[in-house]
């Protein structure tokens, strides 16, 4: 028993000083984003290596880091700090600055000012990032380095369970099945994957398909009201629906729309809508049947002004605001958010905010807590915006994160919001903790 208190002990402290360091990342390596991620894994695995037995010296040389980081760097610009479980004092004029963000109660839902931890099990950008339906810990990550991983995110420490490996190229999506038993996955390779994923087996690859076209395939996703199906999009503008029980593609379950489909999200709660966006800056969407896998065109969005790299459905925001809505990120330094019109898909813009993103697959995402009118969304900048969509302009913006020395591309919370996880372009993926929920 002593020995594990001890090693909690040293692992808490690891987490400490890591957090710490991640702090000061985004002004350590400005403008130089490989610095950034090769020095914060190295500190990782010298961290790993290299610690004191003794919790005096350990203390002492996380207060000692923590003032010559502070005098070197002054304080952490425009962010709250990395609190929590694994972060340092907070009675610094820091600990003060994020009390004050989070004073409006709206704010309080949104207060992630720690680093949980950081995963840095990929070498190449994680392009998505997605916590099981209704699950707080399991988290799946698709790499460009043509892997997928599988973290557990509440266990102390954090870990990565399994790296499943078996498509040829970059993995561009992920999408857990409603059970969270099966993940599909599409990837640069032109084929879709179906992996059994159960908690009491190794994860095993169910199913390949090669893509009709055989061109890339960009996003994929299942079908909310029938998980035998799934939806992708490839790089020729092909939406297309594959039965994955049997590797059919269905009849009448294609659709062309041009350019190359880089986002894609269906209607929930037994709807039959899918919205898909690409390159062009273009949306359309479709009636999909559920039984028969039949795609019917309805309508076209144009006018986005760039490349779609986001889209996710909510099925209403808030009382004031009891309507559909869709948040769109577009490479036009813009996130969207639109009310969902009519029975057709159609959709008029709400709102609109400003985020760096002009040349990454940027994502943005919902909170998942109903009745808070909350979103998320990455930049190239390497900040993670947090917005309340109540309110426009400047005065939306609720928090916001600092931690990676990358463009942030993809974000996810888990159900319960006490985490967000963000990933970047160089393969770092970060859990940032809500420190107004319990682990």
């Amino acid at each position: 028993m002593m020995a594990i208190a001890m090693g909690n002990l040293a692992t808490l402290w690891y987490q400490q000083v890591f957090a710490l360091d991640a702090k000061y990342n985004s002004q350590r390596a400005a403008g130089h984003a490989n610095f950034g991620t090769l020095y914060i894994r190295r500190r990782s695995q010298l961290l790993r290596e290299k610690y004191s037995k003794n919790p005096e010296v350990r203390a002492r040389y996380l207060k000692l880091r923590s003032e010559l980081l502070r005098r070197r760097y002054g304080g952490a610009t425009d962010q709250s700090i990395f609190g929590s479980r694994t972060t340092i004092d907070e009675g610094s004029d820091l600990g003060i600055r994020s009390r004050t963000i989070a004073r409006r109660s709206i704010a309080e839902n949104f207060a992630f000012a720690g680093v949980h931890h950081i995963f840095d099990q990929h070498t190449a950008a994680v392009p998505m990032i997605k916590f099981a339906n209704n699950d707080r810990s399991r988290l799946c990550c698709a790499s460009l380095d043509g892997t997928i991983s599988i973290c557990e995110a509440t266990t102390t420490p954090p870990k990565v369970m399994v790296l499943m490996k078996g498509h040829r190229m970059g993995v561009t999506a992920i999408d857990w099945s409603i059970s969270n038993d099966l993940i599909v996955s599409s990837s640069l390779d032109a084929t879709v994957r179906l992996w059994g994923v159960h908690s009491d087996a190794d994860p095993v690859c169910l199913r390949v398909v090669n893509d009709q076209l055989r061109s890339e395939v960009l996003c994929c996703a299942f079908v909310p009201a029938n998980n035998n199906l799934i939806i992708a999009g490839n790089s020729q503008g092909l939406l297309q629906v594959l039965n994955v029980s049997t590797g059919i593609y269905p009849r009448g379950g294609t659709s062309k729309i041009g350019g190359k489909i880089l986002a894609l999200t269906c209607e929930e709660s037994g709807g039959s809508l899918v919205w898909a966006g690409n390159d062009k800056g273009i949306i359309v969407s479709f009636h999909l049947d559920s039984g028969s896998g039949r795609l019917s065109k309805l309508r076209r969005i144009d006018g986005i002004g760039g490349a779609v790299t986001s889209i996710s459905w909510r099925s209403w925001l808030s009382k004031e605001t009891p309507w559909p809505a869709l948040l769109v990120s577009s490479a036009c330094n813009t996130v969207y958010l639109y009310r969902v019109a009519n029975s057709q898909g159609f959709l008029t813009i709400w709102r609109k905010y400003p985020v760096k993103h002009r040349q990454y697959l940027v994502r943005s995402t919902f909170c998942p807590q109903m009745g808070a009118c909350l979103i998320a969304t990455g930049s190239e900048e390497g900040a993670i915006h947090l917005l309340d969509s109540t309110r426009e302009g400047k005065g939306a913006r609720v928090n916001r994160l600092q931690g990676h020395a990358a463009p942030t591309i993809a974000l996810s919370f888990n159900y319960d919001e006490s985490l967000l996880a963000s990933a970047d372009q160089q393969g770092l993926v970060i859990l940032w903790r809500n420190r107004q929920r319990n682990l």
